[in-house]
């Protein structure tokens, strides 16, 4: 089971989230998704980190779910993927979509401050044009693993996919 939350992390999954990392999180501005253990599964992060514009808004940091994408990644899905995008209009333009509600979220979520740092920082358009994951070209697929932290937490049809062909969420309690 998966719960959106999107609230700042305690201290006991901000402990979590070192071990599933391997290293102390910087970055993050909330949990956005947890199982139903109330494990972190998703992070949402900040715009910029270091001065420099973070590649992606959701990242997903939950062990079981980054191994089982690593599989199908192993496996080739990805051209698969980008063949089908290539093949099928409507699934380019629901990928699209998903391109457009991630950069919209995004921006929801920056505070005034926030934007105000992009914008002296120059990094407006990088924000504005960068899709899932920070992906320039959005009739490709980059990485599964940010395509369904974006699924977890918005509306992206990689990640719809990605249950239906392989049920990526029956790995959580």
């Amino acid at each position: 089971m998966v719960t959106n939350v999107d609230q700042k992390p305690d201290s006991r999954q901000l402990a979590l989230i070192a071990e599933q990392l391997g290293r102390p999180p910087r970055g993050i501005e909330a949990v956005a998704a947890v199982d139903g253990e109330d494990t972190p599964l998703v992070l949402r992060m900040a715009p910029i980190v270091d001065g420099q514009p973070f590649p992606t808004l959701y990242w997903l940091c939950d062990t079981r779910l980054k191994i089982a994408l690593s599989r199908i990644e192993a496996a080739g899905v990805i051209k698969r993927l980008e063949t089908r995008l290539g093949d099928d209009p409507a699934f380019l333009a629901a990928y699209h979509d998903s391109h457009r509600d991630y950069v919209a979220a995004r921006w929801h979520h920056m505070s005034a401050a926030q934007r105000a740092e992009v914008a002296r920082l120059g990094y407006d358009e990088v924000l504005r044009t960068r899709g899932i994951g920070g992906i320039g070209n959005w009739d490709q697929v980059r990485c599964l693993h940010t395509q369904y932290a974006h699924h977890l937490c918005g509306a992206n049809v990689i990640g719809q996919w990605l249950d239906s062909e392989y049920a990526v969420a029956d790995c959580l309690p």
